[in-house]
């Protein structure tokens, strides 16, 4: 058997109090698992460090240098331990309109505790966490999370329509959602918000464009091959030429979703990002 930090750091503490009934305490633990964690010590070492006969605590000379080295070597192991947590990156992928005001609210408490975080654009964020890529997925579309994910609601965003500016639809005053059922639907397959199950009444027969992507998406908006809906967002962060957004009132709403690893368990730095991810402040609503 090696010595431990475990050892030293119990070695310091005991030499600090002088007293084993008072370090132990401060170690949480019992006297008994105290003294035999330094009898433990004293045996890897072959040399004993506590007098045993003084009436009071008292040091050896070897374990005079002993407490010498270990506040040396605990201090430099503490300051690469919390160096290196200052370093710690957490990496968050997206794959389209990262809500700006959500995400800038968390970063900015995440990096006051001391954190970093990473941003990634990648068309399937869910795969990239499974795959050990990226540490959390931002996401909307309602999916089924492999066995070793998990995976958390954070919020909703109001949601409108978008059709081609040739379309007679962009011109429809008091534009209702049952109104799109009727047309063609474009249906990004991987990261979408809406297929043909957002209607709870579709048209049999609806024809469905599909894609893999949002850029692929809007295009299909663009060229008037459907319509679809996307997160209010997209107003802003993606206008095109081709694409009127359009309000429609009775439009339900989309759900932003986190997702992230449970086996193996997450970092203490997701865990961080996480507790503040998921608390509720600042998450979207619509």
């Amino acid at each position: 058997m090696e010595l431990e930090l475990r050892h030293l750091r119990a070695f310091l503490v005991l030499c600090e109090e002088a007293n084993y009934t008072r370090a132990a305490a401060r170690l949480h633990t019992t006297q008994p698992s105290l003294t035999r964690t330094v009898q433990q010590a004293e045996r890897i070492l072959d040399c004993r460090l506590v007098e045993r006969s003084a009436r009071r605590f008292a040091l050896t000379a070897e374990g005079e240098y002993l407490l010498a080295a270990a506040t040396r070597i605990v201090a430099d192991a503490d300051a690469v331990t919390a160096d290196l947590r200052l370093r710690a990156r957490v990496s968050v992928g997206f794959s389209w309109l990262l809500p700006d005001d959500w995400f800038t609210e968390v970063r900015t408490r995440f990096e006051a505790r001391g954190g970093r975080v990473g941003i990634h654009r990648i068309d399937d964020p869910v795969a990239a966490v499974a795959a050990g890529r990226i540490d959390i997925a931002l996401y909307r579309k309602e999916i089924r999370l492999p066995s070793a994910m998990t995976g958390r609601i954070i919020g909703t965003e109001r949601r409108v329509a978008a059709v081609s500016t040739r379309s007679p639809l962009a011109n429809t005053p008091a534009l209702r959602w049952q109104d799109l059922a009727a047309h063609p639907l474009v249906v990004n397959t991987i990261s979408g918000t809406t297929d043909e199950t957002s209607w709870p009444a579709a048209e049999s027969g609806r024809e469905i464009v599909t894609c893999t992507n949002f850029d692929e998406w809007i295009e299909l908006i663009a060229a008037d091959r459907g319509v679809g809906a996307v997160p209010e967002l997209a107003r802003t962060r993606a206008p095109h030429p081709g694409v009127a957004y359009l309000d429609v009132p009775d439009a339900p709403p989309s759900t932003l979703r986190l997702a992230w690893r449970t086996r193996p368990a997450p970092g203490r730095s997701v865990r961080s990002f996480l507790d503040i991810a998921v608390s509720g402040q600042g998450a979207p609503a619509g």
